[in-house]
């Protein structure tokens, strides 16, 4: 959860620290540091609250060096303040660790390392570590980290440096991401990428159980033991530029408007209109044979990626002819889940490091499933685990609240059923044609839809001083209305649930008043005359309607009062197996973003870093 970098090179450490912690703010904010060698000793400086509050630390009281290690956290243990900030020092002060994850002994570890008479400073299970590699310490930091390490439980990435030792930086993993960047005449450690896009385009992926050992000039991989591990240099095509905010007031405002061209370049090259076929050869025969043989489809995801599994269910189930589930990956291992022969787990995550759904991948492992993957981040651990990997290309999403990563991962999916559909023969040629040329107008759809922001921003006026809000779809818009409801959670705090339009007269009518803000999904698709009755049993009880309904659809206003709010969006027709509305998911999610974002910048929120949330969650 936590944001790691390290440097060593010919540069001033200080300045590359605090950008990598900038790209890395996104995955918490409760405090930050940085900690330097320089003139044979370690300097740190470290604040509460964002990263800005570090740089006029920094300003105050500058601090040069040629390496260094920096650190942007997401509290765990001990609440954010300076001195549970990181990076953490032994009690010499010559040795310094940065952590993201949790160490579950660490109140074993602090007693026995009090009992030797280490005094504590901090509340955190992070000094422990620093204590422990510091009693273990010979000369060597590789030994006393390997050493230390041993005694550790629970999930960490770990990056080391001594003041004994100023040529180097040791790394070592169990669960949380780290990566190694390989630049001109430096090397550097960070916990995501595009931490160090402007820098180099060359990485190598740190593996688990390994010790990763960096200088100026060299990267060394080696197991506990000693022994040097093989490791595969990766290149990352982002485009470092793609990670700004490029006009836009808010990173998550700019992802909004990116979708078109996400959901765009995740269909590129993976289309045949002339046979109505999907390739997905980069997958490799491996992985394409298991998904041949698949006669069930198990989604695990948390959070958004979550409701892009349930709308799968809608795809494999009708284009495939495949039966479907979802699961929350963090409660997929606590029921005791029947696995099945012939069951095709689908793991999806942005970042192909969150660790519970890592956790249900090796989970449905153990009981025989075969693993296919869908995420952002090529080389991520999901995609090391799994059979196969099936990359979304939405590109870096800075943002906290997922958007565009959240319709690239729906595309990518429906690619998936397409070919599944057609190699299970469920899905005629003809058929496969109509679908993949309805899939192809999706993103200039999207970007008609986009048009709506404007009224969306006017509509924010009157909404965002509401305290509850309702969503409300039926079908394949269901899980659009709680997208749209979680939107609104994370970024403006207001509290919303989304519904199954036809439970509502099971229990949430009795909260609806004028008060209340209802917001039904209403484009045409099979559910459309039920769901208008049920916006009818809204309007009974004086409820006040925001409808999201398609262009030229009068028969939705003559429901609607005076007092309601209409948004249009486009149609997207299939004219096959009666699937009109199977794509429109695509085109409704983009206003419940935006009014997302809008009521929460009149609310006052930070849209971007919103209280309590990081963009990847990389502990359970």
């Amino acid at each position: 959860m936590c944001g790691i970098v390290g440097y060593v090179g010919p540069g001033n450490a200080t300045p590359i620290l605090v950008e990598g912690l900038r790209r890395l703010e996104y995955r918490g904010y409760d405090s930050a540091g940085v900690a330097v060698i320089a003139n044979d000793r370690i300097e740190r400086r470290r604040a509460p609250g964002k990263l800005r509050n570090l740089e006029a630390v920094l300003e105050a009281s500058p601090v040069k060096g040629s390496i260094g290690v920096g650190h942007t956290r997401w509290a765990t243990h001990g609440r954010p303040s300076e001195e549970n900030a990181h990076p953490h020092s032994d009690a010499s002060g010559r040795l310094v660790v940065v952590h993201n994850g949790i160490i579950e002994n660490y109140l074993e570890l602090k007693e026995r390392l009090s009992a030797s008479g280490v005094v504590f400073q901090t509340e955190t299970d992070t000094e422990v570590v620093a204590h422990l590699v510091a009693s273990y310490y010979d000369g060597s930091l590789e030994r006393a980290t390997a050493r230390a390490v041993s005694d550790l439980r629970g999930i960490y990435s770990l990056v080391l440096m001594h003041a004994d030792e100023p040529d180097r930086l040791v790394a070592t993993r169990l669960g949380p991401p780290l990566v190694v960047g390989i630049g001109d005449g430096a090397h550097f450690f960070a916990s995501d990428v595009q931490a160090l896009l402007a820098h180099t385009r060359r990485f190598v992926f740190v593996p688990e159980r390994t010790l990763a050992v960096i200088q100026a000039d060299s990267l060394r991989i080696v197991d506990a033991q000693g022994k040097p591990e093989p490791f595969k240099e990766e290149t990352i095509s982002w485009d470092p530029v793609q990670a700004e905010k490029g006009g836009y007031r808010h990173f998550m405002l700019k992802e909004i408007h990116e979708q078109p061209r996400a959901v765009r370049d995740t269909l590129l090259g993976r289309m045949s209109f002339d046979t109505g076929d999907v390739h997905l050869d980069e997958m490799g025969a491996t992985a394409l044979g298991v998904i041949e043989k698949a006669e069930r489809v198990q989604f695990l995801a948390c959070g958004t990626s979550w409701h892009a599994g349930l709308i799968g269910q809608f795809f494999m189930e009708q284009l495939a002819g495949v039966p479907a589930s979802t699961d929350y990956a963090s409660e997929f291992r606590y029921r005791d889940p029947v696995v099945s022969k012939g069951t095709l787990v689908v793991a999806i995550s942005q970042s192909g490091e969150t660790a519970d759904t890592l956790a249900a991948m090796r989970e449905a492992r153990s009981r025989g499933a075969s693993i296919l993957a869908i995420t952002n981040v090529a080389g991520s651990q999901v995609t090391r685990e799994a059979d196969g990997a099936l990359l979304t290309h939405a590109g870096p999403e800075i943002g906290v609240a997922s958007t565009k990563a959240f319709t690239a991962q729906v595309a990518a999916i429906a690619l998936l059923a397409i070919f599944l559909g057609r190699r299970k023969g469920a899905l005629s040629a003809a058929a496969g044609r109509n679908l993949l040329a309805s899939l192809a107008r999706v993103p200039q759809l999207m970007d008609h839809a986009l048009s709506c922001a404007g009224l969306v921003e006017e509509m924010s006026r009157g909404l965002f001083k509401a305290t509850d809000f309702l969503f409300l779809g039926r079908g394949v818009q269901y899980p659009i209305a709680l997208e749209g409801a979680l939107k609104l959670k994370e970024i403006s705090y207001i509290h919303a649930e989304g519904y199954p339009a036809g439970e509502m007269k099971h229990g949430p009518i009795a909260l609806i008043d004028e008060s209340l803000p209802v917001v039904a999904l209403i484009p045409r698709g099979r559910g459309y005359e039920k769901i208008l009755s049920n916006v009818q049993e809204v309007k009974a009880r004086g409820g006040r309607v925001v409808a999201v309904i398609n262009h030229g659809d009068e028969q939705v206003r003559k429901v609607l009062g005076k007092d309601d709010l209409i948004i249009e969006v486009p149609g997207v027709e299939i004219d096959v197996l009666g699937l009109s509305e199977i794509f429109s998911p695509f085109v409704t999610v983009i206003p419940l973003q935006l009014l997302a974002y809008h009521v929460a910048l009149r609310a006052g929120r930070d849209v971007d870093q919103p209280r309590n949330l990081a963009k990847s969650v990389t502990v359970e």
